[in-house]
């Protein structure tokens, strides 16, 4: 279980027990059920900042695409489970399966992942899930063998990208700005 914080819910919460998996060929049935569910961004995929093209491509084949990339063994991300449930989402991987993340960004760069979106039930918002989340994004990044993550989240105001996380989430974990990437997002980084 990853470090908690003071964000993160409570060591006794309404619910049994949080455990984080990450996606897999054998989880992805998990991964499945919790993006076809009502509210579930089942319009994306998480396909957004995944190499997919510029070009508008519908729903199943978003769907088609990540599935492609998870059968494939390609890390897309972790799930939250509550009480035997899959409940929540964050895309956590290395940085060269997505696309471009920001204008400063070095592709010779190695052992950089990316944290890139995060997705909570609307029910289960502002009961630390996001944070313990991120809490276990960090470890399971460093513990694939992440030298460096990147994230590129926004501050709480922000009218856009708020599935990106907030700024003071991360920087309360140790990472560190350094940039912008367009207007809202913040390039943060925190090293191993």
């Amino acid at each position: 279980m990853p470090r908690r914080s003071n964000a993160s819910p409570p060591e006794k919460s309404e619910y049994a027990d949080i455990r984080f998996t990450e996606v897999t060929p054998a989880t992805r049935v998990s991964f499945e059920t919790l993006f076809e569910q009502p509210g579930a961004p089942k319009y994306c995929w998480c396909m957004a900042w995944r190499h997919a093209g510029r070009e508008h491509i519908q729903n199943d084949e978003k769907k088609r695409r990540m599935m492609a990339l998870i059968d494939a063994g390609t890390p897309v991300g972790i799930l939250a489970h509550i009480d035997g449930k899959a409940v929540a989402w964050c895309s956590v991987a290395p940085r060269e399966t997505y696309r471009k993340l920001s204008r400063q960004q070095d592709d010779a760069e190695t052992g950089v992942w990316s944290i890139v979106c995060f997705y909570v039930p609307r029910a289960l918002r502002g009961g630390g899930l996001a944070s313990a989340l991120l809490d276990a994004a960090i470890e399971h990044a460093f513990t694939k063998g992440a030298r460096v993550i990147e994230a590129y989240p926004v501050d709480e105001a922000s009218p856009s990208y708020r599935f990106m996380g907030f700024r003071d989430m991360f920087a309360a974990r140790g990472f560190n700005e350094t940039g912008m990437a367009g207007s809202r997002r913040y390039v943060m980084r925190l090293e191993h």
